[in-house]
């Protein structure tokens, strides 16, 4: 089996995050999977689950874990 390198950076926003997984993602040239960049795809392609994003961040309310879960198996 070969070896496989799996990441999660974790941060507050403006920490970095974005600019230090798309240079680990091209200097690995591994995929760089972005629960902001999904949320948004979400949202803008107003799919139903978009439309739940939408309504919860008009709120003023973060997101669900099961929400944000079942967005990335999508994207995956």
């Amino acid at each position: 089996m070969p070896n496989r390198l799996n990441l999660i950076i974790l941060g507050k926003q403006g920490a970095g995050k974005g600019t230090q997984c798309n240079r680990l993602a091209a200097h690995y040239s591994i995929p760089h999977v972005s629960t902001g960049d999904i949320l948004r795809a979400a949202i803008q392609a107003d799919s139903p689950l978009g439309r739940s994003v939408a309504a919860i961040l008009d709120e003023g309310s973060l997101v669900s874990d099961d929400l944000v879960i079942k967005l990335v198996k999508g994207a995956l």
